[in-house]
């Protein structure tokens, strides 16, 4: 775990001084190309925080947005909604905004696009450490895909990972 705790110090770091802006326009088209993503109509996306790729250009496509909601040591799955640039949402107590509408069930998941700090060419991902979505990837994963965007500099041959950690079945790095 303090291979993981070095590494997560280590990619704040790298990524603070990365040109997120640019890293997250490219790492949208690359996804908007990737046929995964083209054949999927519901698709939970992450809302970002400071020095985050910031995906939140997908909201403007004709496809059905999601967003995580933590409720205990669970992620639900509540619909995206904006109205007029305004999207009803609400900081949680991690500091991550989050939707207001209610949870729906996970199985019309056919994507999601998981965050990460770092990413290794195996598909196992550097996640903030709560396991929240190795924990919803292990329960619903039979059902949806899963990409993981990453900005080059935070990708890596091989991550450490333990039996809990879940492989996204893409990596993008841009």
């Amino acid at each position: 775990m303090t291979d993981k705790i070095e590494l997560r110090k280590k990619a704040k770091n790298i990524r603070k001084k990365l040109p997120m802006k640019q890293i997250s326009t490219n790492l949208v088209d690359l996804i908007m190309k990737n046929d995964i993503y083209i054949n999927s109509k519901n698709i939970m996306l992450f809302y970002p925080t400071e020095f985050e790729v910031d995906l939140r250009e997908l909201f403007n496509d004709n496809k059905n947005f999601y967003l995580p909601k933590v409720e205990k040591k669970e992620l639900l799955v509540c619909p995206y909604t904006c109205q007029n640039g305004n999207a009803d949402l609400q900081k949680s107590s991690l500091g991550i905004y989050e939707p207001n509408s209610s949870p729906v069930n996970p199985d019309i998941l056919d994507l999601i696009v998981v965050p990460a700090l770092m990413c290794d060419k195996n598909g196992y991902r550097l996640g903030y450490g709560g396991g929240f979505y190795d924990r919803f990837i292990k329960n619903y994963g039979k059902n949806f895909k899963t990409i993981c965007p990453v900005p080059k500099e935070l990708f890596t041959t091989n991550l450490p990972h333990d039996e809990f950690d879940q492989k996204v079945d893409v990596v993008i790095k841009v």
